[in-house]
């Protein structure tokens, strides 16, 4: 049975919490760009700004990073897999850069987004923003900014919907 942990609302309120906390933490937002990983990660990353630049009246570049060569499991996803688009039109030498993400899990799209990254330039320092924590990890990745942290098993997996990916606005429990 799939359970419901966050509707829209919630999912709104995380990320403008999440928005005040990338503020303070960075003390303010000079030099400061959001990086979605495709897919999930885009909406979230332009949300993030969106809500940022509400609150500080300044607007946040936002870029796109497709991370599919720089897995490690390539292999295992598909013999045909979809490439996505990158668009990072902005120069990432000196500045800080956040990866955002739907969900954090084993790390493994973490560490190929910083591989990708570095193709682009050396950030100054690279901060990572997930909506959801589910732990497990493989490799010590650790998320600057979590929306929710949801214990999970083996057996179960997140699904994050989004109206701009999925037309639909939900984070579930899926049982395998």
């Amino acid at each position: 049975m799939d359970i419901r942990i966050m509707d829209k609302s919630a999912i709104d309120r995380t990320l403008k919490r999440m928005a005040h906390e990338i503020i303070e933490q960075n003390k303010g937002l000079e030099k400061l760009y959001l990086i979605g990983i495709q897919t999930r990660g885009v909406p979230i990353a332009e949300r993030l700004a969106k809500y940022l630049h509400e609150i500080e009246k300044k607007k946040i570049t936002v870029g796109i990073l497709d991370i599919t060569f720089y897995r490690d499991d390539l292999t295992r996803i598909s013999r045909q897999p979809v490439i996505k688009n990158t668009q990072i039109n902005f120069d990432i030498e000196n500045t800080v850069v956040i990866l955002c993400d739907d969900v954090l899990y084993t790390g493994r799209t973490v560490r190929a987004a910083i591989d990708a990254l570095h193709d682009f330039g050396r950030p100054e320092a690279i901060q990572l923003c997930v909506l959801i924590d589910r732990g497990h990890r493989e490799l010590p990745i650790k998320a600057n900014y979590v929306g929710k942290n949801v214990p999970t098993s083996k057996d179960e997996n997140i699904q994050v919907l989004l109206q701009e990916t999925d037309d639909e606005e939900a984070v579930y429990i899926i049982n395998r």
